[in-house]
């Protein structure tokens, strides 16, 4: 699997403690941006990138960071096919995973500890999507 990561200026510093943890666990990895930190970015432009490369790549799963997570939880959400959740707890992205089959995780690199951000990202990264009939016949309803 392939990992595109992209933060705004908030969620910069925060990317790049993700892309170590990446690294370690041994995962491919793409940064799509900020490449450096520029606090006139905007959440938008990275989320735009990283959306993309989700929907062009065949096994793949993108993670988003900005202040809030909400900012780029909503640009991500803007491209059909795509399923962008706010991680809150490893169990709640887990199951967001699971049911909808969230293939972009948003995170908030102001109200998220980083032992948190952790587990949460390894919980989006080893959870497989069910493939429950229930579940895809809810995540057809999506597009309209």
């Amino acid at each position: 699997m392939k990992i595109y990561l992209g933060a705004d200026h908030r969620g910069f510093e925060l990317k790049e403690k993700i892309k170590n943890w990446l690294s370690e666990w041994e995962y491919e990895f793409d940064d799509c941006g900020a490449l450096s930190y520029d606090k006139n970015d905007d959440y938008p432009d990275f989320s735009k990138v990283v959306a993309k490369k989700v929907l062009e790549s065949i096994d793949s799963r993108g993670i988003l960071i900005c202040g809030s997570g909400v900012g780029m939880s909503i640009a991500a959400n803007r491209f059909k096919d795509i399923r962008a959740g706010l991680g809150i707890n490893p169990d709640q992205i887990r199951d967001s995973v699971n049911d909808e089959d969230t293939n972009i995780l948003t995170i908030s690199a102001d109200y998220t500890p980083e032992n948190d951000v952790k587990e949460i990202v390894k919980s989006f990264l080893s959870t497989k999507f069910s493939g429950a009939e229930r579940h895809i016949r809810r995540i057809n309803k999506l597009d309209v």
